[in-house]
């Protein structure tokens, strides 16, 4: 193996405004690859590949200074990864990257649901800022790159982004109606209890993602925030819930939201709403289930260490208001955080109960593929810690298209209008903030 880099690190003065530094930052990269992820430390913002590893429903792939390696798909290569990665000869390092919907039925054995795209994409950065409450945290495999980054956190005269709303409520309103019928009557047939279906709203003018970040990052109240641009893939998102957390320690962590209303901003008008959430059986009864899958989901990782320190909680996060839990425990001797991944992505709360009857149904009702909508965007650190957020609330942009995409959780109580009105309530938590491009 080559020699194993060291990352180069200085550490300056705390940024008073973290979110307009990195996205200063990231209106200078112009087409470059970078990732910018709001994780529970606060925020982080990569630029360059040193290494990266993508897979697809034939192989992983690993490219990076120790030369290029292949793996083919099977079904246990989550669990491989950290093997995989010991090859990667540079130390102390944390990936970025993000992991789309077609996981979930290749990682089950669904394979004729996969389509042919990659549906993962982690990146170890050549250079890495990390923006804490005590200090600035520059990291960087070549130390002459240390100089530019310290000078790039200069503050910069803010952009007056400014958004222009698209409306959400019309687009495919029929079909989803229609779809929202028909699940319920799968669900009365037994097929399954629980499925998310959402639906897509294109954009028809282009935006300015950057600017979208900057404008919705401010009016939002996200779990966790992503900005990046991998491999001509874009996305900005303000994400309600993590799929998984894992510490360095092994305790690991999912938080389920389930059961929504919208959020106004007058207080009178919100706490009625909350009022009613609680109060709704339809509502209460899909977040439980959800909780109990993911509480099954970590007694297979954990075995009796497994508890809720959270349950029926209210989340408010940007337009709507959840009902949230979280599920922890410790991961048993052998079982490490891709375990985690593997056994909890999807997140329930985007996929089904159960998720196996949910994928094909999804497949069924909804006329397009999710792509990176209902994945995660991720951070995963060469100590074993990783830190997964819910691709939601998010603005995409791939080959020339731009959309926005939400969904609602159907059960047997559920009615097609209501469904569609939880689209349309989370759908403006990115459609009230999008930037148009050179405004």
């Amino acid at each position: 193996m080559a020699d194993r880099q060291k990352y180069h690190e200085r550490i300056t003065a705390p940024i008073a405004d973290p979110l307009a530094t990195v996205v200063h930052l990231a209106a200078r990269q112009g087409e470059s690859d970078y990732v910018c992820y709001e994780g529970p430390e606060g925020w982080a913002f990569t630029s360059g590949v040193a290494a990266e590893l993508t897979i697809d429903r034939h192989r992983l792939l690993l490219r990076g200074p120790g030369g290029e390696t292949e793996h083919a798909w099977q079904e246990n290569l989550l669990h491989q990864i950290p093997q995989i990665l010991d090859d990667v000869p540079i130390e102390s390092w944390r990936m970025y990257g993000w992991c789309g919907f077609d996981m979930a039925t290749a990682k089950d054995g669904l394979m004729d649901l996969v389509g042919d795209d990659v549906f993962l994409h982690l990146v170890i950065p050549r250079s890495e800022i990390r923006f804490h409450s005590s200090g600035t945290l520059l990291r960087a495999l070549d130390p002459a790159d240390l100089d530019a980054m310290q000078a790039a956190l200069e503050p910069a005269e803010a952009v007056p982004y400014r958004a222009s709303p698209v409306e959400v409520n019309g687009h495919d309103a029929d079909r989803y109606r229609a779809a929202v019928a028909s699940a319920v009557q799968q669900i009365r047939d037994g097929r399954l209890q629980k499925v998310i279906l959402s639906r897509t709203v294109p954009v028809e003018h282009p935006i300015d993602i950057v600017g979208t970040y900057a404008v919705g990052r401010r009016a939002n109240s996200p779990a966790r925030s992503f900005l990046f641009s991998l491999d001509g893939r874009k996305a900005a998102g303000f994400s309600p819930e993590t799929v998984v957390e894992v510490s360095d320690d092994g305790i690991v962590t999912t938080q389920p939201l389930a059961g929504t209303r919208a959020r106004t901003g007058v207080p009178a008008v919100d706490q009625a709403l909350r009022t009613e959430l609680l109060g709704d059986s339809k509502e209460i009864f899909e977040h439980a289930i959800s909780v109990k899958v993911a509480y099954d989901e970590l007694m297979g990782l954990c075995g009796e260490a497994v508890d809720i320190p959270e349950f029926m909680v209210i989340r408010e996060r940007g337009t709507v208001q959840h009902l949230a839990s979280s599920v922890r425990g410790r991961l048993d001797e052998g079982q490490q955080a891709w375990d985690a991944f593997a056994a909890l992505f999807p997140a329930v709360t985007a996929s089904g109960v159960p998720k196996r009857s949910a994928y094909s149904l999804i497949h069924e009702l909804e006329d397009s593929t999710r792509g990176l909508y209902s994945g995660a965007v991720l951070a995963y650190d060469s100590d074993g810690a990783m830190d997964a957020a819910l691709v939601l609330r998010t603005v995409f942009q791939h080959n020339g298209r731009t959309w926005l995409r939400a969904g609602a959780g159907i059960v047997e109580q559920s009615r097609p209008e209501r469904e569609l009105t939880e689209t349309c309530e989370k759908l403006s938590s990115v459609a009230r903030y999008l930037v148009p491009l050179g405004q």
